[in-house]
């Protein structure tokens, strides 16, 4: 019989030892996570968990289908902690238990990955951030995905803005244009809400744009917002919304994101500086310059300007990911994992940190008390939990309302 302490230490860091993951949440994204494990050779699925016995038992054929072991099935968390040979936790059931089922997975003493967002619920943050970093002190890794941090567009627009390539960095425009038809919502019952959904277009669809943002652009002080349901019946969140945020470094940035595009279009970012620009669309750098590759600066702007992508993505091969088939493995989340992998045997914090996801989701709140109050909100006072008792609303509020919920977070 295992003592406590058995229980709770650190996975195995040998190169060696494959992971134990246990998987929690067995719908569409669970299956996700179990197709980027199965593809991992450091990675095996030892335990399922949902409360739907049969999406469980169904994903466990799935997986022994394809050859590997059948893993055990629970019904909930805390019995498959108990119950089975785990060193991995993957969160990927509701938002809005991600908080709560994180912070029994790192008490266990387990490495855990939380599928985004973080969750819908801001006022646990600090909870979550003092067991994940006391986590750390232990060797474990607790992550947030955020998968499109590793694409090589993003990679390259990263390390060139870190090197100073873009000179002052000014602004970033950043669209989500996607389609989410009425099917879609009324596939979850959970689906559309603000207590389990915690959000629309921004926080489902739009949550790793913005986490791309902050990242390019810094730390964000201020958000102004507007939301609307313009296009779906029977939800409570929004299907539109637009946004400006501003950064301390006094950058400025428009966010927009939607579910209302029919077929769906791209999601694209532009970062904007006194010395080089970049645009990333659909995943991709669309177009790159900097003015220190040789041609200097150009009055002419996109015409006038080489356009340099292909020189930049050239410096991060990704042949691995590429030989893949996207339509069964998503590429972002094999080149995360296998970040967290590397963060694991090293004993490194993973390069998505719950930090950063609390910045993201405090973001994200901001924006919808802003379009909720009709006026702008500091970050700042997002996380100090000034706003959280405002009842955030699609479409915003009438002044009155706006009033005494302003009044009410002031108390």
């Amino acid at each position: 019989m295992n003592t406590p302490a058995e229980n709770t230490r650190p996975a195995p860091s040998r190169s060696d030892e494959r992971l134990r993951v246990a998987i929690a949440g067995c719908g569409v994204i669970g299956r996700t996570h179990a197709a980027v494990v199965r593809e991992l050779p450091d990675l095996m699925v030892t335990a399922l968990i949902d409360e739907v016995v049969e999406a469980a038992e169904a994903l466990a054929s799935s997986i022994e289908a394809q050859g590997a072991r059948r893993p055990e099935t629970f019904r909930a968390l805390s019995a498959a902690l108990a119950g089975a040979p785990v060193d991995l936790v993957i969160i990927a059931t509701p938002s809005g238990l991600h908080i709560q089922q994180a912070l029994e997975v790192l008490a266990a003493g387990k490495h855990v990955v939380i599928e985004k967002p973080l969750d819908v619920d801001l006022s646990r943050a600090n909870e979550i951030l003092s067991a994940a970093e006391a986590a750390e002190a232990k060797g474990l890794v607790a992550s947030v995905i955020s998968q499109h941090r590793f694409d090589p567009a993003s990679r390259a627009v990263d390390v060139a803005r870190r090197a100073g390539r873009f000179g002052t960095l000014t602004s970033a425009i950043a669209s989500v244009s996607w389609w989410r038809s009425q099917a879609y919502y009324d596939s979850g019952a959970w689906r559309g809400t603000w207590a389990m959904d915690g959000g629309g277009a921004v926080m489902n669809q739009g949550v790793h744009t913005v986490d791309l943002l902050l990242w390019f652009l810094g730390r964000p002080v201020e958000i102004s917002a507007k939301t609307a349901l313009l296009a779906h019946d029977g939800v409570e969140v929004e299907d539109t919304a637009v946004a400006t945020v501003t950064f301390d470094s006094g950058a400025l940035a428009v966010l927009h994101a939607t579910t209302a595009a029919y077929p769906g279009l791209t999601v694209r970012l532009q970062l904007m500086g006194s010395t080089g620009s970049a645009v990333i669309d659909g995943d991709q750098l669309e177009y790159f310059h900097a003015a220190d590759a040789g041609s200097g600066g150009s009055d002419m702007g996109l015409l006038g300007a080489g356009n340099q992508a292909a020189d930049e993505l050239a410096k991060f091969p990704d042949e691995e990911v590429q030989a893949l088939d996207p339509t069964v493995y998503p590429a972002g989340h094999v080149r995360q994992y296998r970040d967290i992998v590397d963060a694991i045997r090293a004993g490194r914090p993973a390069g998505v940190t719950v930090r950063d996801a609390v910045t993201a989701l405090a973001t994200v709140r901001g924006l919808y008390v802003s379009a909720t109050l009709g006026l702008p909100v500091l970050i700042d006072e997002v996380l100090a939990g000034r706003y959280d008792h405002v009842d955030v609303r699609t479409g915003g509020s009438r002044p009155a309302d706006s009033a005494d919920a302003l009044e009410e977070a002031s108390a």
